[in-house]
Order: C-alpha cells, then sequence, then structure tokens
C-alpha cells in the first residue's frame, strides 16, 4: 500500500517529489504512532488538502482531530526555526506549551466548523532558545472530511512583526512630532491638497492666519489664509508659492502677517509640494515658523551695532576690538584715517606691522602678558602714520567679561600723543638746565660761605656747618632731578631708603657699614625730599658730634614700618658715648628737625635719650611723602 500523499504518481514523479523536505518527512514520519494512522487510511479530502499546503509559498500548518495533530509546510518550517522537526506531527498543545490556551481554543473552533482571523496578533514564542515578541497575521479556516464534517483546522501565517515595528516606531514619532508641536507657541503646520484646494492646518497656523481652529482643521481654501499676509508682502509670497508649485522646489519665504487687532508679526514659512505621475503638484504640506521676537532682536542688535559703530567712529581715538584669543576683527573709522591702509588689512596679526621695528617686540610681549593673564593692556609706541612718519602712540585695552568670568572680548584705543611726548622731551631739557643751574647755585653759594668764613675765622665752625646743610640740599636736589626719560615719566619720584643711603655716605665707615636701613621703604617725591634731607642731615651731623657716629664702634638702625595712611620711621644710635640727661632744646638743629617733620610733611616727632644712645620716632602721613597723592585729592 502507498504510503505517500501521491499514489497515483509515476516512479519519476515520486522520485522528484521525495526530493522536497517536507514531503518527504511526511512520507517517511510513522503516522501510526499517532490518532491519525497512515496515510494510506487518511480520507482523500484530508490528503488533497495537506497536498494543497504543501506545495503553496505561504506558510500554513493543519490542526488534525481533537488533539490539533500539527501538519505543515515548508514556510511554516522556515519559520518555527529551531522547533522544526520536532514539533512536526505532535499535538499542537504540547508542541507550542507557551501557547497552550490560544491553540486549544483555535482547535475547538475548528471541529465547531468555525473561522477566525485575526489581523495583528501579539504572541511571545520560544523559537531559537528564547522567547521573542512577534506580529502576526492568522487565519483559521476549518478542513471537511469526506462526510463533510469538520476533521480540523487550517491555519494561515503572515510574520507581520517588521511591520509592526515599524508602524509603531511611526507612531511613537508622530506622536513625539505632535507633542513637540502642540507644547510649542511658534509653530504652526499646513497641509494644501492642491488639486481640490483644501488646506487644513492645526490650530496654531489657523491662530496666525486670523482663522476659526475647527474650520482649519475640516479645510478651508488657501485664499483665506492668503488674506492675512502683508499688502506690500502678499504679491512677492504669491510669486514664490507659483514657483515652488511649477518647480517642486523647496518654499522658504519671509513675511508679515496682519493680526486680527492689526498687529503685525514676522513668520518664515517652509513646505515642498508632493509632485504627481503628471509632474503637476499634487499636495503641499509645510510648516510656519512665529519669529517676531528673533526679527524685533535682530532689528535692536542692528540698532545696537549702528549706534556703536557711529559712537566709535565719531570718537578722537583709534578704537579697535579683539576675540578671547586677541585676534583683532574691528577698527574704527579713526585707525584707518591714520594710517591709511585698507580696510581689513591689519585684521589678526598683520596689526603688528605697523608699528616701529625697534617697538614690535616689546608692544607683542605687553599684549601676550594681558591675553594671558587678563590684566589691562597699557603701552607707548611708535605707530606708522599714513604720511610714513612713525608718531608715538599711547595704546590701552581692557577685557570685558560674561557672567562666569571669562573674557569674551578685548576693546582698546590707540591715542596719538606725539606732540605730548615731544613737549615732554622739551621740558626735561629744560629741567635738566634749571637743575644743573640749581645745583651750580648750590656751589656758588659753598664757594661764598668759604670765603666768608677766611676773613673772619671766629665763625669758621658755623660755616662749616652751613656748608653741611647745603651739601644736604643738594644731595636731594640732585637725587631727584630729571635725568631721562624714564625718571620724567616718574615724575621725579624715589625711595626713602635710596635717599637715606646717599646722605649717609661721609658717615660709612670704610671696614663696615655703620649704617643700617631696615623694614618696609616708601616711594617720595621732589617735594618730600627737601625736607627729609634736612632731617637725616642733622640727625646724622648730631651722631657724628655726639652720639653712636662719633665711637669708632658705634652705629646707627633706621628702621621703616608702613601702616594704613601713615608711616613710622625710628631713628636708634648704639654704641656711643653713654648719655646723661637730655640735649638742651631750642638750638638751631632742633628747630630745623622739628620744620621738617612738623612744618613740611605735617609728622610727628619725639625724643627718646636712652642710656645706650638717642632714640628718635617720626610718623609722617603718607600724603606728606608723594605730592601726587595730595593733588589728586
Amino acid at each position: 500500500m502507498p504510503h505517500h500523499l501521491f499514489p497515483a504518481a509515476t516512479p519519476e514523479t515520486l522520485e522528484r517529489l521525495g526530493e522536497i523536505p517536507l514531503l518527504k518527512l511526511i512520507s517517511n514520519f510513522d503516522w501510526s504512532l499517532t490518532p491519525l494512522g497512515a496515510i494510506t487510511g487518511w480520507s482523500e479530502s484530508l490528503k488533497g488538502a495537506v497536498r494543497v499546503m504543501m506545495t503553496s509559498s505561504t506558510a500554513m500548518a493543519m490542526l488534525i482531530g481533537e488533539e490539533g495533530i500539527l501538519v505543515y509546510n515548508q514556510a511554516y518550517a522556515d519559520f518555527v526555526g529551531t522547533r522544526h522537526p520536532e514539533i512536526f506531527g505532535m499535538p499542537a498543545v504540547q508542541a507550542w506549551p507557551e501557547a497552550a490556551a490560544f491553540n486549544h481554543d483555535k482547535i475547538e473552533r475548528g471541529l465547531a466548523g468555525l473561522s477566525t482571523s485575526l489581523p495583528a496578533a501579539e504572541m511571545t514564542l520560544n523559537l531559537n532558545g528564547q522567547p521573542e515578541t512577534f506580529w502576526l497575521e492568522l487565519h483559521y479556516s476549518p478542513v471537511m472530511g469526506d462526510d463533510g464534517l469538520p476533521l480540523g483546522s487550517l491555519a494561515i501565517l503572515h510574520d507581520i512583526t517588521d511591520r509592526m515595528m515599524a508602524e509603531k516606531a511611526l507612531a511613537r514619532s508622530e506622536e513625539r512630532l505632535s507633542l513637540a508641536l502642540n507644547g510649542s507657541t511658534l509653530v504652526g503646520t499646513w497641509d494644501w491638497d492642491v488639486s481640490g484646494d483644501v488646506v487644513t492646518a492645526d490650530d496654531k497656523f489657523a491662530q496666525m492666519y486670523n482663522l476659526d481652529p475647527l474650520r482649519a482643521g475640516l479645510g478651508v481654501p488657501v485664499s483665506d489664509f492668503v488674506r492675512a499676509i502683508h499688502p506690500d508682502d502678499a504679491g512677492r509670497v504669491n510669486k514664490e508659492i507659483e514657483e515652488a508649485l511649477q518647480t517642486g522646489g523647496q518654499l522658504r519665504s519671509e513675511y508679515r502677517l496682519v493680526g486680527a487687532n492689526g498687529e503685525i508679526s514676522w513668520v518664515v514659512a517652509s513646505g515642498r509640494p508632493r509632485m504627481g505621475p503628471d509632474g503637476r503638484a499634487e499636495r503641499f504640506p509645510g510648516v510656519v515658523f512665529d519669529v517676531t521676537e528673533q526679527r524685533r532682536i535682530a532689528e535692536a542688535l542692528q540698532q545696537s551695532e549702528l549706534q556703536f559703530r557711529t559712537l566709535a567712529d565719531t570718537m578722537p581715538q583709534m578704537v579697535w576690538s579683539t576675540l578671547p584669543n586677541g585676534y583683532h576683527d574691528y577698527y574704527n573709522a579713526r585707525w584707518y584715517e591714520f594710517t591709511g591702509v585698507p580696510v581689513g588689512s591689519t585684521d589678526g596679526e598683520a596689526w603688528n606691522d605697523m608699528f616701529h621695528p625697534d617697538d614690535q617686540e616689546r608692544a607683542r610681549e605687553v599684549w601676550m602678558h594681558s591675553l594671558q593673564t587678563g590684566e589691562p593692556y597699557e603701552i607707548e609706541y611708535r605707530l606708522k602714520h599714513h604720511s610714513g612718519v612713525y608718531r608715538w602712540t599711547l595704546g590701552l585695552a581692557q577685557p570685558i567679561r560674561d557672567s562666569a568670568g571669562n573674557i569674551v572680548r578685548w576693546f582698546g584705543t590707540c591715542t596719538d600723543i606725539h606732540q605730548a611726548k615731544i613737549a615732554a622731551e622739551e621740558r626735561e631739557l629744560v629741567a635738566q638746565e634749571l637743575s644743573h643751574r640749581i645745583k651750580n647755585i648750590f656751589a656758588v653759594l659753598n664757594g661764598i660761605i668759604s670765603l666768608s668764613a677766611r676773613s673772619r675765622p671766629e665763625i669758621k665752625p658755623y660755616a662749616d656747618e652751613l656748608r653741611q646743610r647745603i651739601f644736604a640740599l643738594g644731595e636731594a636736589h640732585d637725587y631727584i632731578r630729571p635725568r631721562s626719560h624714564a625718571s620724567a615719566a616718574a615724575g621725579g619720584r624715589g625711595t626713602l631708603k635710596e635717599l637715606v643711603e646717599r646722605l649717609m655716605q661721609p658717615y660709612r665707615a670704610a671696614n663696615g657699614d655703620r649704617m643700617e636701613i631696615i623694614g618696609d621703604d616708601v616711594v617720595i617725591d621732589d617735594a618730600a625730599a627737601t625736607p627729609l634731607a634736612m632731617l637725616f642731615h642733622e640727625l646724622a651731623t648730631n651722631a657724628a658730634k655726639y652720639g653712636s657716629l662719633s665711637a669708632t664702634e658705634g652705629r646707627v638702625v633706621l628702621t621703616g614700618s608702613q601702616s594704613g595712611d601713615y608711616y613710622h620711621l625710628s631713628w636708634k644710635e648704639i654704641g656711643g658715648p653713654p648719655l646723661e640727661g637730655t640735649a638742651a632744646k631750642g638750638s638751631f638743629g632742633s628747630r630745623m628737625i622739628e620744620l621738617s617733620v612738623q612744618g613740611q610733611l605735617s609728622g610727628k616727632l619725639e625724643r627718646f635719650w636712652e642710656p645706650d644712645g638717642l632714640r628718635v620716632e617720626i610718623d609722617l602721613p603718607l600724603q606728606g611723602l608723594q605730592r601726587s597723592a595730595r593733588l589728586q585729592n
């Protein structure tokens, strides 16, 4: 008896069919072990249904009898993966334990003669060693026996997992887009059915164009939207729309809308028509953005830029600006008028070539220091004038910082100080000549005193003291008189320590320093140098006559300290003859000291005749030592 599905087939046909894996499997399967029994006992209707299923390219399976014995084709075997061929010929409930209830229901419905269609059934199946989620399109139809009664169900299966995943991803994307658009007060969307002249739009689009959202959602003619466009822009916008419809190109148009209350707003409309097979536009979807605020900001920035350039170009100074890294990207009109170079030719590093060759390296070092530290930029250099002459210029720049303290830009100026520089040099020459003549006057005075003392021997001691005082004045004057550009720029200023060391030079011992100056130093100017010279001259002279400097091992320690607005000096004599009592008051030297400290420097002075030597404590206001400070106040 034949044990295959094709009893009337020739040997050649059977050989060919036997090469089909599932047909070979069904022929070799021992069906006697199942409720179906051997194939020879199957009804003709069952064998016919199985033959149709086996030759189909669509995944099919039959659930036969009350146990739903599984018989399926090659497409179904490909779907079940590693579960094949184990489940072939098994009861469906046992073959698919994870879907036992589902299959039991379908077996009962099939035996009851009922069909079932499931367009998108979500199922979790273990096909390749681990549970996976699938979406399946399933159709169950009863298989009728020779007696007209149902003997099982035929299941047709389509794996639609990829399609469902794509649809869900698209739905999520559309949901996110919808949420984004609905959450925005600046974006509206439209879709124009060009052939039917019906535009459907969302609520925001309708609001922008003064239409009722319900009407816009149902669809209105495009002319209803065009009416909201500003009359001065309507013609241009219509032309741009027509061009996009003709070419199928992108539309991007910025124009004004007139609100229901007459308020003007700015929008940008963007879209692209969808062309039909005949080359004509069928649909025209797009979006519109409300850019009113951006437009106002841009206009405000433009106005601010105009005001800045107007201000910068009307300033007498050359104004420039750089990026945080020092790249020069802006110069005002005065720069180009002064230098005569083409606009933009000194951007970046090129501006350094405008300096005098002797100033270029110095200017670059100062500028790099400011860039690295953020310190203000200040320098004098020679800048090339359009006449070809190098003129002295003062360069200044300040960094602009954001709220976090980061430098976002540098703004600087260049001021022509050439005439002031020449005038300063001329004043310095005059000052040096005047200083030289004053020095000569001191020399003449000393000569007159010496000649007078020769004819009057009895006044020689007084003459010597007077010459020494005049010498001290000369030393003070010589110390602060200008000698160069640097000294002139300093305004005739030095330090107290330098002045004292110069005055005390005659009292230094050959084998050691008898004058020690310790503590804080302080800057003094020419107005303070004279009284200070007289003060230290009198103290040193007295120490040489009666105090520590009159002894071989004697010395003086001068200590300075600054506190607040005052400078304190302590003169202490050590190693001199023992003191008994106090010195007589009212002498010329004492009056000279008090006049210098209290009268000219507005300070205070106290003397202490201690057993080991005189101590003098002096308090001087800093304003009394620095004329520039007094002038500022």
